[in-house]
């Protein structure tokens, strides 16, 4: 029986087979990458990724695509029911690392996906937790959204979310994907993000609390300038009124991050 796109799981079954082949070779697996995949829904990237991985898991958390999945009874594959921003990424990462230093041939370890876009800010703030040991993210999401995460001080794109995510990771946007790639075709123009930690700023458990505080207020009334949305913690960061005088979207990651810094060691 064809399996129905369900609306309240965001379901949008990825069908192009060139699209998928562009992503395969995006991810590039090689056999002994420890690859978790959020949603494989019919199996559009996972049946490819298996083709060349030695094996590798998926998240998923329709109950009738689990029983699909553990109906095929693939030994190279371990099916998670899960909600993907209940599901702990960190403790998955942890165990793939000691599972390669038990065999002693380790690959990288990579987070793939063709993300619900209903939930998918939230998810990739989830993600975060295992972003420092994992090698790389790869994810399909709405175009919107990645153009939002690239998105450079200055630009209109330019937000918290970008902020966020750019102090984590070195983010790219390489592959546009058209709605007719997908079963049904969604009413938005997707894209493909490869996100990979970086490996240059590594901030304590501090540091990060402190630029996620900043960066909400800083935000929170775009069209506010610094000096009302920082009211409260001006004085401690010591800010020009130049810089007072300008809004959160002006603000460079790297300026964030200092005043961050600045905030979490007073």
């Amino acid at each position: 029986m064809a399996h129905q796109a369900r609306k309240r799981f965001g379901q949008h079954f990825l069908v192009d087979t060139g699209i998928i082949h562009s992503i395969i070779r995006v991810i590039d697996p090689q056999p002994q990458d420890a690859v978790i995949e959020i949603g494989p829904g019919l199996g559009a990237m996972t049946k490819p990724l298996l083709a060349h991985l030695n094996k590798m898991a998926v998240v998923e958390l329709d109950r009738d695509l689990v029983k699909r999945w553990n109906a095929e009874n693939i030994s190279k594959l371990t099916v998670f029911e899960a909600d993907a921003l209940k599901f702990d990424f960190a403790e998955w990462v942890k165990a793939a690392k000691e599972e390669a230093k038990k065999s002693s041939v380790g690959g990288r370890i990579l987070i793939v996906g063709n993300l619900p876009y209903n939930i998918s800010s939230p998810l990739l703030f989830h993600l975060m937790d295992a972003a420092s040991d994992v090698d790389e993210q790869v994810f399909m999401l709405q175009a919107e959204v990645i153009e939002r995460m690239v998105a450079t001080h200055g630009s209109s794109e330019y937000s918290r979310l970008s902020v966020m995510l750019q102090s984590r990771y070195i983010l790219e946007n390489v592959l546009d994907v058209p709605p007719e790639a997908f079963d049904p075709p969604p009413k938005v123009d997707s894209a493909i993000v490869r996100m990979t930690p970086r490996t240059d700023l590594i901030l304590s458990d501090k540091e990060y609390q402190a630029l996620e505080a900043l960066v909400s207020m800083a935000f929170a009334q775009r069209r506010k300038v610094l000096r009302n949305n920082l009211a409260s913690v001006k004085d401690k960061l010591n800010l020009s009124d130049e810089i007072l005088s300008q809004r959160a979207q002006d603000i460079s990651v790297a300026d964030y991050i200092s005043w961050a810094c600045k905030l979490a060691h007073q």
